[in-house]
C-alpha cells in the first residue's frame, strides 16, 4: 500500500503511530487503553480479538481505511479534478443540514491545506482522516461540526441531528441515554442552587432576605441537610421523557415541514421553528412535574410522604387544574431563551474561528466556554418570565398569596420590588451555570464511552 508514496508514507505512518499511542504487538501483550483516542481504531482492526493491533492487522485496517477514504474524497470532489474546494466542503456539510459561510469553509479547508494551493489534494485528505474513525460521508461532516449535548436544568435548545443510519442502529438514543445521565448528574449536584433559587423567587421580597448563606442556614436548621435536594427527585425523573418527547415530536415536525420532498435539507430558522415547537409539546406533557418540583422545593419538613403524595394533596385541594398553573409564561420563555442561546453560541464559537485562522475545530474549552456563556445570555433574558411561572406554581403554598394572573403579578412585581424584583434570585442561578455544564461534559463524555459511542459520534 505505501510503494505508492515511497518511504515518506511508511515513515508519516509510523511517526502517527507513536503519536496516537496505539498499541503494536511487538513481543509483548500491551493492552489497549478504552478511554484513548485510538481505541476503536485498535477494535475494528483487531481481527484475531487479542486487545492488540500486531503489524499485519495495523496494514490491513489501514488499507481498508484508505479505500474508504478514496472513496469519501471522490464524493466530496464534486467537479472530479482531484481537489477539494471551499463549495466542495459547503456541501459536505449542507447535506446534514449544516449551512456555514464560504469564509467558514475556508477556515475548515485551511486546517487541511498543507501546500497552500487553497484546496485540498488527495494525499491532504488522507493523511487528515487517516487516524480518524469514520465510516462515511455523514460522519465526516459531523467530525467537522463537532457538537455535544449538554444539561444546564435550564430550557434545551434545539436538537442534535442524528442520520437514519444512526437513528437505525440505535445510536441515536444510545447518545440521548448518556446526556440523559449527564443531566441527571448535574441536576443533583447543583440541587442546592436550584433550591435556593426557588425560595428567592417566591419569597424574595417578604419573609426570605438576606444572602445566599443565610438562605442555605435557613434551609438546613428548618430540614437538615438533606433538606437542600428537596424537589431534586422529580427533576431528575423527568428528564427521560422530556428528552424523548422533544427528540421524537423534533423529528416529526421535520418530516411535516420537508413536505413531499423528503431528502430536503432544513435550513437554520426552520430547524429553530421545529426545535421551539418540540419543545413546548414536551413542556406541554411533563409541565405538572414542574409544578410538583416547585411545590417539593418549597414544602417544609413532614409536609409531604413524597412525590405521589404531594400530586395527590394538589389534586385534592386545588383540582387538576393546578398542575397547569404558571404554563403561560414557561411558554413564552421558550423562545427567547432557545433563540438567544443558539445565537450567542453560534456568534461566540465563530469569532473564535476568526481569530483563529487555520483551526477548524474549536476544542473542548472553548465550547464549553462558548455553552456557558450563551446559557447565561438565554437564562437572562428570560428569566422574568420564568420567575412569574414560579410565583404561579407556588401560588396556593405560600400563605396569604393573591391568586393573580401573569400580567397582574408582573405588573405587582414591578410595583412593589421595581425592575431588579423580576431578577430575584438569579444569583443562585449564575452560579450554577459553569458546575452544571461542566459536571454534564464529563458525565457525557464517560457515558459515550460506556455505551459504546465515540467522540466523533461513530460506534
Amino acid at each position: 500500500m505505501w510503494a505508492r508514496e515511497g518511504q515518506r508514507g511508511g515513515y508519516f505512518c509510523l511517526r502517527r503511530l507513536l503519536l496516537e499511542d496505539i498499541p503494536v504487538k511487538q513481543g509483548g501483550n500491551p493492552k489497549c487503553d478504552p478511554f484513548a483516542p485510538s481505541a476503536q481504531i485498535v477494535e475494528t482492526g483487531d481481527t484475531n480479538q487479542d486487545g492488540v493491533l500486531d503489524f499485519e492487522e495495523f496494514v490491513e485496517y489501514l488499507h481498508n481505511h484508505e479505500k474508504q477514504l478514496k472513496v469519501m474524497f471522490h464524493h466530496v470532489d464534486r467537479n472530479k479534478d482531484g481537489r477539494i474546494d471551499v463549495e466542495d466542503i459547503q456541501h459536505c456539510l449542507h447535506i446534514i443540514g449544516v449551512n456555514v459561510s464560504p469564509e467558514d469553509a475556508t477556515r475548515i479547508m485551511l486546517s487541511m491545506d498543507r501546500d497552500g494551493t487553497m484546496t485540498i489534494n488527495w494525499s491532504e485528505w488522507r493523511d487528515y482522516f487517516l487516524f480518524k474513525h469514520l465510516s462515511d460521508m455523514e460522519d465526516v461532516a459531523r467530525f467537522w461540526k463537532r457538537s455535544m449535548i449538554l444539561d444546564t436544568g435550564e430550557q434545551l435548545t434545539v436538537p442534535e441531528e442524528f442520520s437514519e443510519a444512526q437513528k437505525k442502529s440505535g445510536y441515536m438514543w444510545r447518545q440521548l441515554m448518556a446526556g440523559v445521565m449527564a443531566g441527571s448528574v448535574s441536576r443533583t449536584g447543583t440541587a442546592p442552587l436550584d433550591r435556593l433559587k426557588v425560595f428567592r423567587q417566591v419569597h424574595g421580597s417578604s419573609d426570605f432576605r438576606g444572602s445566599a448563606l443565610s438562605g442555605f442556614k435557613y434551609m438546613l436548621n428548618e430540614g437538615g441537610p438533606w433538606s437542600l435536594w428537596r424537589g431534586n427527585g422529580v427533576n431528575v425523573l423527568k428528564i427521560a421523557p422530556e428528552t424523548a418527547i422533544k427528540f421524537s415530536a423534533y423529528e416529526q415536525i421535520k418530516t411535516v415541514m420537508r413536505g413531499h420532498d423528503e431528502t430536503r435539507t432544513l435550513r437554520l430558522h426552520e430547524r429553530f421553528v421545529a426545535g421551539s415547537l418540540a419543545g413546548a409539546i414536551a413542556q406541554t406533557i411533563i409541565y405538572p412535574m414542574e409544578v410538583l418540583k416547585t411545590r417539593l422545593n418549597l414544602r417544609k419538613t413532614g409536609q409531604f410522604t413524597g412525590i405521589a403524595d404531594c400530586a395527590k394533596q394538589i389534586l385534592q385541594r386545588e383540582g387538576a387544574a393546578a398542575f397547569y398553573k404558571g404554563y403561560v409564561p414557561n411558554m413564552l420563555s421558550i423562545v427567547p431563551y432557545a433563540g438567544i442561546d443558539l445565537a450567542v453560541y453560534e456568534t461566540l464559537k465563530l469569532s473564535w474561528l476568526n481569530r483563529n485562522t487555520g483551526l477548524s475545530d474549536p476544542g473542548v474549552m472553548v465550547l464549553l466556554g462558548c455553552g456557558a456563556v450563551s446559557s447565561t445570555c438565554g437564562m437572562l433574558a428570560s428569566y422574568p418570565l420564568a420567575l412569574v411561572r414560579t410565583r404561579m406554581q407556588a401560588q396556593a403554598s405560600v400563605k396569604g398569596s393573591p391568586k393573580l394572573s401573569m400580567l397582574s403579578l408582573l405588573r405587582n412585581i414591578v410595583t412593589q420590588e421595581g425592575i431588579a424584583g423580576l431578577y430575584r434570585g438569579i444569583s443562585p442561578n449564575l452560579l450554577k451555570i459553569v458546575p452544571a455544564v461542566s459536571v454534564s461534559y464529563v458525565v457525557y463524555e464517560y457515558m459515550r464511552i460506556m455505551l459504546g459511542v465515540d467522540i466523533e459520534g461513530g460506534e
